[in-house]
């Protein structure tokens, strides 16, 4: 659990957003830059990439909005698409 706990976010989450492929999507999603990114009330996590946390008040939309962004800029800066850890039903 301290090993758990040194590397991943205290905060209200949904835990890990993409799955891993041959780099670690929280190493692709850090490397193009979007530690610490905020819409609304969601955040990826500045301690670990691929956990998007609750800041207070985080919508469904500002979740969303912080994935695509991910999966745009690392499709665009690498080349790889990212795949959900998810299901999105509407």
């Amino acid at each position: 659990m301290s090993k758990r706990r040194a590397k991943q976010p205290l905060e209200h989450s949904l835990g890990s957003v993409f799955k891993n492929c041959d780099i670690p999507a929280g190493k692709l999603i850090e490397e193009c830059g979007l530690k610490g990114t905020q819409i609304g009330g969601a955040k990826i996590s500045e301690k670990h990439a691929n956990i998007i946390v609750n800041t207070g008040g985080a919508t469904a939309s500002d979740y969303l909005a912080l994935v695509r962004l991910c999966e745009t800029e690392v499709k665009k800066q690498f080349g790889i698409q990212l795949e959900r850890e998810f299901k999105l039903i509407q």
